[in-house]
């Protein structure tokens, strides 16, 4: 594998306030970009690899990846990535639409759009309550699979002329949602800008993403990949919205990828959504753990590498015993997981996934084979190794099965938990 000059940072400035760049988080050392995975044709073929060299701004204290690769080389016409594989994803997708829904009182003459809403999987319960929409995706693969549900997209990147051009059309949004976006975006500015510009006068955005004392407080390293550009805290979002003129009047907390949060915006004129409690007690909390403190993020990477440390012991251990070890999922994390511990099939045999758009291919950087879920029957393995933690209690539903030949689950993060 080879580093590409191609991906060197084309700024080492804060893409929040633009302050300079010179304080470490984390750095996980080189890798592919996660989603591109690798064919049979291209297996005897280098991948390009790129930093994930994480900095805190020491000014608004924004924790981001710099644009090591642009982003048209990320979210290209052949992303891996689909949505719909996961059935706790599609549940907490309907149980937004029927929260929102009533809450802001959208019906018929409502428009909804999403930003990167790839395959339908979220606009689809808005369909099928009789509620327009629009999905904006950048990947044209995703996006035609969200078109062949009978859900209108747009494929294009969001920003400030997206917003421009898709006002004209259909005119302003009542709802702009972005699940798990804001943290994939190169230009923050340009993205909470657009949602300024396409955002009607009484008008809600909300936004999901992974919280940042979260990631921190769970050790959960492996959600750093090149398609997160930042890592978020709910006290930097607020500074970035109110200098586009948007006020966040309420935040959920989540379960969702290991600790999220929901935020709901508004004009700064519109007087007609007060601003919850739940602001204050976030900003409160947020200030409590340190979020203004460089100390806070200072421990962060020894904590990473004792968990790298633990993982590999637990892998050694379970090789020399002659046990074999296989992995369910081909998620992002996984992948900065494999490649910055260093894991190869010497390890883990091969792992499965549902997408068939996976199947048949190698994980980026480990060349690990991704194989259909029945293998796992057919193979018998000691242990299975979840990749997506996030998703572990659906896993193990799916493969709970193992149990009659004696094989155990193995959870990496926060910490290695092995169990029946």
């Amino acid at each position: 594998m080879t580093s590409n000059p191609v991906g060197v940072a084309k700024s080492r400035a804060c893409r929040a306030c633009s302050a300079p760049l010179t304080h470490t988080f984390v750095d996980l050392g080189t890798a592919p970009l996660c989603q591109r995975h690798v064919t049979p044709e291209r297996f005897s073929h280098a991948e390009n690899t790129y930093p994930q060299h994480v900095y805190v701004c020491t000014e608004c204290f924004l924790v981001q990846l710099p644009e090591y690769v642009a982003r048209e080389e990320i979210f290209d016409s052949e992303y891996g990535y689909f949505s719909s594989f996961s059935d706790s994803w599609l549940k907490h997708a309907e149980n937004y639409v029927g929260h929102v829904t009533p809450r802001f009182g959208l019906g018929a003459s409502s428009r909804v759009v999403e930003i990167a809403s790839n395959d339908g999987y979220l606009l689809q319960y808005f369909k099928q309550r009789g509620i327009p929409c629009l999905g904006i995706e950048p990947t044209a693969n995703t996006a035609a699979a969200a078109e062949a549900k009978g859900i209108p997209s747009l494929v294009r990147f969001f920003g400030v002329d997206t917003a421009h051009d898709v006002r004209r059309e259909y005119g302003p949004a009542n709802l702009i949602l972005g699940n798990n976006v804001l943290a994939h975006v190169p230009d923050i500015n340009d993205l909470v800008g657009g949602i300024k510009v396409l955002l009607a006068e009484d008008g809600v955005v909300t936004m999901e993403f992974p919280v940042l004392s979260e990631l921190i407080r769970n050790n959960y390293f492996d959600t750093i990949y090149h398609e997160h550009f930042s890592y978020l805290s709910f006290t930097t979002v607020r500074g970035i919205f109110a200098k586009h003129g948007l006020t966040l009047f309420d935040v959920d907390d989540l379960p969702t990828h290991g600790g999220s949060i929901r935020i709901y915006g508004r004009h700064v004129a519109d007087s007609s959504k007060p601003e919850s409690p739940n602001v204050h007690r976030v900003l409160e909390r947020e200030k409590a753990a340190g979020h203004f403190d460089l100390a806070y993020y200072d421990h962060f990477g020894e904590q990473v590498r004792e968990s790298k440390r633990r993982i590999l012991e637990f892998l050694i251990g379970a090789k020399r015993n002659g046990k074999q070890v296989v992995a369910y999922g081909a998620p992002g994390k996984g992948n900065t997981l494999l490649n910055y511990c260093g894991i190869r099939t010497d390890f883990i045999d091969y792992t499965v996934d549902r997408s068939p758009h996976k199947q048949g291919n190698y994980l980026p950087g480990s060349r690990i084979p991704i194989l259909d879920p029945s293998e796992i029957a057919r193979t018998r393995p000691d242990y299975v190794f979840i990749l997506p933690w996030n998703l572990k209690d659906e896993i193990i539903k799916q493969v709970a099965y193992i149990r009659e030949w004696g094989g155990k689950f193995v959870v990496p993060l926060p910490t290695v938990q092995v169990f029946d």
